[in-house]
């Protein structure tokens, strides 16, 4: 039987895993796997997947202990277990070292050791190239959108063996998503960042160049999600869901031009990002299985 007490331990060693990334992480590794050529079980699609999570999950728990002092002076963290006090630093050391023990050889057995590699690249620059990097430059954000990009490529890869185009295109287009996704939330929680040290780019360039990289970035996004259709992944009617769902966002993105509660419309920027990824995924997914 487990006492409260393991059962709160239990839960804060998840909470450093960060389960909201996670999911996101699954969803796009799972795209990956459903749009690459070939067959996989669906055993090993989701022994892969829950290694793939596990890699993120110990990169975020890693995460959390470098930032366990700038995540106590951020509103927005400083709830978090190692600010807060609720789990000793080792723990997340210890934690996070053994899922990434786990995970990594888990990987090479039940995809392949290409995917494996992709894992511990992806959890190298996240840990030791990202998270160092945010309170010295604003370059961060490219730096850390790689390795955001990388799961649904190790979906493509689990499955192929190879990186391929099906893979290059999903990680352009993750890649590019988090451009919008991450200048919206420097917009509207730089107070926060300010506090912590971290060198946003909108806290770092300003506002009005953040609103011009942010529709900058949509101007990138958009051919990049038709990219499907010129690879003959996925058919036009997928080419123009994505134009649409993209000119929207397109859209709402210049209007930050001409508001004047920029926080408002950052948090709604942000918000209109998570709701576009996974409608566009799902055409994605629709259009390569009709195909």
């Amino acid at each position: 039987m487990i006492t409260e007490y393991e059962g709160n331990v239990f839960r804060e060693l998840i909470s450093l895993t960060k389960p909201r990334l996670s999911s996101l992480v699954l969803v796009t590794a799972g795209v990956g796997i459903l749009v690459a050529p070939g067959s996989f079980s669906a055993l090993r699609s989701l022994l892969t997947l829950a290694a793939i999570v596990m890699v993120v999950g110990a990169a975020n728990a890693l995460n959390c202990y470098m930032e366990r002092k700038s995540d106590g002076l951020m509103h927005r963290t400083r709830g978090r277990a190692l600010p807060a006090g609720r789990l000793s630093p080792p723990a997340a050391v210890y934690f996070g070292g053994a899922l990434l023990a786990l995970s990594l050889p888990l990987l090479a057995v039940v995809a392949n050791p290409l995917t494996a590699g992709l894992g511990a690249l992806a959890t190298l620059l996240y840990v030791c190239a990202y998270t160092p990097l945010k309170y010295h430059s604003s370059l961060a954000l490219q730096v850390g959108a790689v390795p955001g990009a990388i799961p649904p490529l190790m979906g493509v890869t689990a499955v192929t063996g190879s990186v391929g185009s099906e893979g290059l295109a999903l990680f352009a287009l993750l890649f590019c998503w988090q451009f919008t996704h991450f200048l919206a939330i420097s917009l509207y929680l730089k107070e926060d960042y300010a506090r912590a040290g971290i060198q946003t780019y909108s806290l770092v360039h300003g506002e009005k160049r953040t609103k011009v990289m942010i529709s900058v970035s949509m101007l990138f996004l958009i051919p990049i999600t038709v990219l499907p259709v010129a690879l003959g992944m996925a058919p036009m009617s997928y080419g123009v869901v994505a134009t649409l769902l993209g000119g929207a966002l397109l859209v709402w993105s210049l209007m930050g031009f001409t508001t004047s509660t920029t926080g408002r419309w950052a948090r709604r920027t942000f918000l209109a990002t998570v709701y576009y990824l996974p409608l566009l995924l799902t055409a994605l997914v629709i259009g390569v299985a009709k195909n």
